[in-house]
């Protein structure tokens, strides 16, 4: 499965493939590789981290079409959206990306992030909310595996806020889950 998260430097993008790839590689008995791309001016600029997981050994760490995009800011969902697969996944912080729309076959979920962040006391933590909806809505990765990446990439003194936040993002992620589980039952 490739992965691609997205946003603008200072989001902690880089963080959110790190802890990811961690949680897959060492807690989840996955593979994983892990690419980055920052802007020259790298705060403020566009940023993504690319994900590649596989049961067996990864050969090629480079993606082309993720399967799942999660978008953090309006210039990621620009730059990558037209790249994500027909029949892939897109993921939004709602409060900074605006008129997304999925195409084809694509599946599109999102949350008010930096909303539930500001919530929390701070915003920096956004990243860990949409780690947490991810998780929820991918079922990519345990949370269990994520709660454990935590600890070195994560700053000791707010691990707490951070597992708080990514607790946030996912029971935001299976509450949208139920909702589009019993909206489609109604179409049927």
């Amino acid at each position: 499965m490739d992965i691609r998260f997205s946003g603008f430097g200072g989001q902690g993008i880089i963080k959110c493939g790190l802890i990811t790839g961690k949680a897959l590689s060492l807690f989840d008995g996955k593979n994983a590789t892990l690419t980055q791309s920052i802007g020259p001016e790298a705060r403020g600029s566009a940023c993504s981290s690319q994900l590649v997981i596989s049961s067996d050994r990864v050969l090629y760490p480079y993606i082309v079409a993720p399967e799942v995009l999660v978008c953090m800011s309006q210039e990621s969902y620009e730059r990558y959206e037209p790249d994500l697969r027909d029949g892939g996944l897109l993921l939004v912080d709602e409060d900074l990306v605006r008129n997304a729309k999925p195409r084809g076959k694509t599946k599109m979920y999102s949350i008010p992030a930096t909303r539930i962040a500001e919530e929390l006391g701070n915003k920096i933590v956004m990243n860990l909310v949409m780690l947490g909806f991810f998780t929820a809505i991918t079922e990519v990765v345990s949370t269990g595996a994520m709660k454990k990446a935590l600890p070195g990439l994560v700053p000791s003194r707010s691990l707490e806020l951070n597992e708080e936040a990514f607790d946030r993002g996912y029971e935001f992620g299976r509450e949208a889950l139920a909702g589009s589980e019993k909206s489609e039952e109604a179409l049927v």
